[in-house]
């Protein structure tokens, strides 16, 4: 789902720069209004639970990868604000420590993922995520948010001139329905585990002796140092989308870490590697978004 560089025009992806900017200081303001500081430590739990399934790519057909996203599990359990703030920071550190996504695309890939898709999964949730239809709206809000994703990045691709032939368009598509049913069903079995844990997790989870909080913590961990084990190397959608288009071979990264590619250049065993590197990121994502929680704590008592 994360567009890299080379792959945006620059009046595309400079554009977006400029949209993102300005759209994401009003999600922090709005984050602040009815931010609970005893929220903080979830802020960082959930920030490094998604960052973490994000690394577990599986197969949707046609040699092609998915993976959750997250956004709409983030929005459920945070608010569409704070969510938005949380997913930003993921999408940033993955592209400065990890080189996934683009720097110069960061603003594309935060409006489609952290405000767009953050927004359009809390939608139907926001509707009728408090009667009967409550698992039908998670569930849908999980599915919207990855489309609508895709689609913006898929819109973004045509506008910078990707040659984009009508079956090739079709199958992305096809491909992207199927993650996002997929990202609807792992959201609503996510949200249906923390509440048998921790009844009305959702509606007010408690950060203190919370068990809910501790399992999301024990996944993520598990996740990034087990899960890597079983996650598939075929390309995700927008990454077979390039190579079948040509555009792949245009990508660039601006710059290069030790981490690059979740996989920790100092050591020699592929599993240590790719742990290790996943278990890195567990901890920055966590910092940053407890950082981030504190600040807009300290700018809210201000």
């Amino acid at each position: 789902m994360h567009i890299p560089d080379g792959f945006l025009s620059t009046p595309v992806w400079a554009t977006m720069d400029v949209a993102a900017a300005p759209a994401l200081g009003y999600i922090v303001r709005r984050a602040q209004r009815g931010f609970d500081d005893s929220r903080v430590p979830l802020l960082g739990v959930m920030g490094a639970f998604v960052f973490a399934a994000q690394m577990i790519n599986f197969p949707v057909g046609i040699g092609t990868t998915s993976h959750l996203v997250g956004g709409a599990l983030l929005a459920y359990t945070l608010g569409p604000a704070a969510a938005s703030v949380v997913m930003s920071a993921i999408i940033a550190i993955q592209a400065l420590v990890f080189q996934d996504g683009g720097i110069l695309a960061m603003g594309a890939n935060l409006i489609n993922m952290a405000l767009v898709g953050v927004l359009a999964g809390y939608l139907p949730f926001y509707l009728w995520g408090g009667g009967r239809w409550r698992k039908l709206a998670i569930f849908a809000g999980g599915a919207l948010s990855l489309l609508a994703s895709a689609v913006l990045a898929l819109a973004e691709l045509l506008v910078s001139g990707v040659p984009m032939p009508a079956s090739v368009l079709g199958v992305s598509l096809a491909l992207f329905v199927v993650s996002a049913l997929l990202e609807g069903a792992i959201t609503l079995a996510v949200i249906e585990a923390l509440e048998t844990i921790q009844p009305g997790f959702v509606r007010k989870p408690e950060t203190g002796r919370s068990f809910a909080l501790g399992a999301i913590g024990l996944a993520a961990v598990l996740l990034a140092a087990v899960g890597v084990l079983v996650a598939s190397t075929a390309p995700d959608g927008i990454e077979k989308l390039g190579l079948q288009t040509g555009i792949a071979s245009h990508v660039r990264s601006l710059v290069t870490t030790p981490l690059t590619g979740y996989q920790a250049a100092f050591f020699q065993t592929g599993w240590l590697r790719k742990a290790s590197a996943g278990l890195a990121g567990l901890a920055l994502i966590y910092g940053a978004c407890l950082l981030i929680g504190r600040a807009v704590a300290r700018k809210r008592s201000v």
